[in-house]
């Protein structure tokens, strides 16, 4: 089963982006911050960090960084609201997905199924 780490400071939006996910079958680990985000990076082995980038403590480029020297196989995909952070994530992680807000949470999905190749049928809801 494929493994997400999910860091969103924003505890509604962390709550809908759990869900979405694990009713689409993966295994999902939320955290409300990046620093409890990287302990589990370290110890554990993840598929995808999915990550706000705006967060208290530290941010998601951070995280971002973070995990590719500890675990770098983890797949990374941003989601954000801030143009001006998207630029600097581009620039600082370039090889990260990026999901900007709104977003709808089919939309979610659909992107974490192709970074992993996953065929879902068109009629699912």
């Amino acid at each position: 089963m494929i493994r997400i780490l999910l860091a969103e400071d924003d505890a509604a939006m962390r709550g809908y982006l759990e869900r979405a996910l694990v009713q689409s079958g993966y295994d999902v680990t939320s955290v409300d911050r990046g620093t409890a985000a990287a302990p589990l990076l370290d110890s554990g082995t993840f598929d995808l960090l999915l990550s706000d980038i705006v967060m208290p403590e530290m941010d998601g480029i951070e995280l971002a960084q973070h995990c590719a020297k500890v675990s770098p196989d983890t797949q990374v995909m941003f989601i954000t609201g801030f143009a001006a952070v998207t630029l600097r994530a581009e620039d600082q992680v370039p090889q990260a997905k990026m999901l900007s807000k709104p977003f709808h949470l089919k939309d979610l999905v659909r992107e974490v199924d192709s970074m992993f190749g996953v065929s879902r049928q068109s009629s699912q809801q």
